[in-house]
């Protein structure tokens, strides 16, 4: 969720590894975790393969548009950028899933090269965009497409209030202005960009409902 810049000990840990791959295996142990939590961790319930599904399209798609986004605006800048999956905290993540709670850190963009702070910010900023991007448009399809209507037996409602949701909410924790969050990278170049970031993703949090 963080966009990082390595070091030579970080060099190291990277080499032989496919940023595909990381990118693919963050996606499956996320959308994991999310199916797990959302039938309260009784995997053996008739529904949970649906609410996997749900969750692989919603939680998981955002996590990994998300990481994309920094990859892709970093190297778009000239810097070296590479996702690597957290298998720690993917494995915890799909634990404490079961007791109820859901915890998402599925890795990290590093990226080094010369940046300004401006760029630096951006890098930043274009995660979390990203997920009130996608929650903009799960909001906007819900009310263009009726939600009772399925598609290979998903019913739309449901994939669109949870993607409506958990990209909001995706939106909004990564604005959190301190530590490793990319809140904190975006206060650091431009108070106004990340006052109207939070600003927008609060509205889409707690203001607009799927219908």
């Amino acid at each position: 969720m963080r966009d990082l810049f390595r070091t030579p000990t970080d060099e190291m840990s990277l080499r032989g590894r496919n940023d595909n791959i990381e990118l693919i295996k963050a996606w499956l142990g996320t959308s994991l975790g999310f199916g797990i939590y959302i039938v309260g961790g009784q995997i053996t319930n008739p529904r949970f393969m649906y609410a996997l599904t749900i969750a692989a399209l919603t939680c998981g798609v955002g996590f990994l548009l998300h990481e994309l986004a920094h990859r892709i605006v970093a190297r778009g800048f000239g810097a070296e950028a590479h996702f690597v999956a957290n298998n720690g905290w993917l494995l915890l993540s799909v634990g404490l899933a079961f007791l109820g709670v859901f915890v998402a850190a599925p890795g990290a963009v590093w990226h080094r090269g010369f940046l300004t702070k401006s760029q630096g910010g951006l890098i930043a900023l274009a995660g979390p965009v990203t997920n009130l991007a996608l929650a903009t448009i799960f909001i906007t399809l819900s009310w263009i497409i009726p939600g009772q209507t399925a598609l290979f037996g998903i019913r739309l409602g449901d994939l669109f209030l949870i993607g409506h949701q958990i990209n909001a909410w995706l939106g909004l924790f990564n604005m959190i202005p301190a530590g490793p969050f990319d809140g904190a990278k975006v206060l650091a170049w431009d108070w106004r960009v990340f006052a109207a970031t939070v600003a927008v993703a609060l509205l889409l949090t707690f203001g607009i409902r799927v219908v």
